[in-house]
């Protein structure tokens, strides 16, 4: 059955590459020891981030597939996605719900288009706007959200909470005199 599978899907993704040169269109599931980190990444995420990451994987699941390259019959290189990777191999939770595989597209291209492309896909994120961070705290602010709530699920620390608060001069939040701001943990 699991071959019958395997052909249909081979099928359709022949079919997909006719009609859609865009990698997302061909998502493929690789297991997660075929794949391997790139050496050229300049990418750190900071630990809250990292906490977040994970745990956004464990409520949503793999929203963005990784992007690789193929070195080999079974073989990948990261090109972007090595923070999405790196979460399945540090949590069991995550390996174990995904069968160990990962969702993939493959890139060919030569290695400076490679490492051109990580740096893109690195800085296309961007930032976050601090005018529309305050916004959002203050909607959850005043939808009943705890700090504490709002701090875990923005992957928030309590003094960020605290100064986006400041910023957006939200009075009614300090109106006993003092923050709402707690750990989350």
């Amino acid at each position: 059955m699991e071959s019958y599978i395997n052909y249909i899907v081979a099928d359709m993704r022949q079919h997909m590459k006719k009609y859609h040169k865009t990698p997302v269109y061909n998502v493929i599931a690789v297991p997660i020891e075929q794949i391997h980190a790139n050496a050229y990444n300049p990418n750190h995420v900071a630990p809250p981030e990292m906490k977040l990451l994970y745990q956004s994987i464990k409520e949503d699941g793999y929203t963005m597939p990784i992007v690789c390259y193929k070195t080999g019959e079974n073989e990948y290189e990261i090109v972007d996605g090595y923070h999405r990777y790196t979460t399945m191999k540090l949590h069991k939770d995550i390996y174990e719900r995904e069968n160990g595989k990962l969702p993939v597209v493959v890139i060919d291209k030569p290695l400076e288009q490679r490492m051109a492309s990580t740096i893109r896909h690195n800085r296309a994120r961007g930032s976050h706007s601090i005018e529309l961070m305050t916004n959002i705290v203050k909607e959850l602010c005043d939808s009943g959200m705890s700090d504490a709530w709002i701090q875990k699920n923005l992957g928030m620390d309590p003094q960020e909470l605290l100064r986006l608060k400041q910023v957006g001069g939200l009075a009614e939040l300090f109106a006993d005199g003092k923050s709402r701001v707690a750990d989350a943990e």
